[in-house]
C-alpha cells in the first residue's frame, strides 16, 4: 500500500510533540500488529497449529503437508504439528475439524472433494459450505491413470476394449468413495459404456502397496513421493491423465480429455480449511505467509518435482472456487446417478 507524502506547507507540518505522537502510535500499532488477536483476545498464535491431514499417511496430501509445516511454522513462530485424520474420502478429518475451536489454532489440509464432492454422494455430520472456511489454495494435482502389473494392455484404448470383451475383468482402484478417482471411473464408466468395477481404499500408501503386487489392473491417484518412484521404474504405467495439459515430465502421456473423456479429465485441489468461525484476521494471516511460502523458488520446485502445480489462492477466491466446484459436482453426480458405495 501506498503511503501519502508528508505536507511541508507550513500550516500542515507536525509540531515536535506531533511528531512524538505519531511515532508512539505507530510503535503501538506495530505492538498490536505482531500479537494478532484470537479467541477471547488472547495473541495468536498462543501455542501449537495443528495441521489435520483428512487421509491417512503415505498419499500425495500427507507429503505435502509435511513440506509445508516445518516453514510454515519459521513463519508463524510457533510448532506446526501435523496430524493424519482419515476416513469416509477426508469426511471424518472435516468434521473434526469443523468442530475444534474456532482459535486459529486447528486447520485441515485437503483436497477440496470433502466439501465439493461427498456432500452429494453421502450424508454428512458437518455442512460443508457452513461450518468451514476455506483459507488458501496450495496446488492443483494431476490424476494419474495407472496401469498395473495385472494389466496385460498396454494403452488406454486397451482397457476400453478389454472391458466392453470380458465385463467386470477390469478392476480400477481409487483413495476412497466420493474421491476424484472414484468420480473418473463413474465418468468413464459412463462415457465408455464399460463395466469398471471400482475398488475403494481408504487412501494412503496401501493402495500403492497393492498396485505394485498386483492385486488389480488399474489405479487412479495424484502423483507422489509415494508413487512417483514407480511410475519412474515402470512399474506402474502411466495411461492417462487427469490434466488441462499434458504434463511436461511424461509428454508422451495423453489427456482423459484427449482421449475422449473429457468428463473425466479432472485435477484435485488441495488447500487449508478452519472452523467456519475463525477469526478473519487469522484466516487472512494464514493465507498470506501460505501465498509467501509458494512464491520461493525452492518449494515451488519441489511440488513441480512432483507432478504438482502451485496455486495460491486466497480465502475470497479460494471459496469461490470451492462453490464453484460445489455446484458442478452436483450436476455430475446427478447426471451420472453415483452415490457411496
Amino acid at each position: 500500500m501506498t503511503r501519502p507524502a508528508a505536507s511541508t506547507h507550513p500550516a500542515t507540518a507536525p509540531t515536535r510533540a506531533g511528531r512524538r505522537r505519531l511515532l508512539a502510535a505507530v510503535g503501538t500499532a506495530a505492538l498490536a500488529a505482531s500479537a494478532m488477536p484470537g479467541a477471547r483476545g488472547q495473541a495468536w498464535p498462543s501455542k501449537p497449529i495443528r495441521l489435520v491431514v483428512v487421509y491417512p499417511t503415505g498419499g500425495v496430501s500427507d507429503s505435502v503437508a509435511r513440506l509445508l509445516a516445518p516453514r510454515l511454522a519459521e513463519r508463524l513462530g510457533t510448532p506446526v504439528v501435523v496430524e493424519n485424520k482419515g476416513g469416509a474420502g477426508g469426511s471424518i478429518g472435516m468434521d473434526a475439524v469443523a468442530k475444534s475451536p474456532a482459535d486459529g489454532h486447528v486447520l485441515a489440509f485437503a483436497a477440496v472433494s470433502p466439501l465439493t464432492l461427498n456432500p452429494h454422494v453421502m450424508k454428512l455430520p458437518y455442512d460443508p459450505l457452513a461450518d468451514l472456511v476455506p483459507v488458501a489454495s496450495v496446488m492443483y494435482s494431476p490424476v494419474y491413470l495407472l496401469a498395473t502389473p495385472a494389466f496385460t494392455g498396454r494403452t488406454f484404448a486397451d482397457a476400453i476394449a478389454q472391458s466392453r470383451a470380458k465385463p467386470g475383468s477390469l478392476r480400477m482402484a481409487t483413495s476412497g468413495v466420493a474421491s476424484v478417482g472414484h468420480l473418473m471411473v463413474e465418468q468413464i464408466r459412463d462415457r465408455a459404456r464399460v463395466d469398471l468395477v471400482h475398488v475403494p481404499y481408504k487412501g494412503g500408501a496401501q493402495v500403492i502397496t497393492d498396485a505394485v503386487g498386483g492385486q488389480f489392473e488399474l489405479l487412479t491417484t495424484n502423483p507422489s513421493s509415494a508413487v512417483n518412484p514407480f511410475v519412474a521404474k515402470g512399474t506402474l504405467r502411466l495411461l492417462a491423465v487427469g490434466a488441462p495439459k499434458r504434463l511436461d515430465s511424461h509428454p508422451d502421456v495423453p489427456t482423459l480429455a484427449e482421449l475422449g473423456q473429457p468428463e473425466a479429465n479432472l485435477t484435485s485441489t488441495f488447500g487449508l480449511f478452519a472452523p467456519a468461525a475463525t477469526p478473519a484476521p487469522i484466516v487472512q494471516r494464514v493465507a498470506d505467509e501460505i501465498a509467501r511460502l509458494l512464491a520461493q523458488p525452492e518449494l515451488r520446485q519441489r511440488l513441480l518435482d512432483t507432478d504438482n502445480v502451485p496455486a495460491a489462492l486466497g480465502p475470497s477466491e479460494f471459496g469461490a472456487l470451492v462453490r464453484r466446484e460445489h455446484e458442478s459436482n452436483a450436476r455430475i453426480v446427478k447426471a451420472a446417478n453415483i452415490r457411496a458405495e
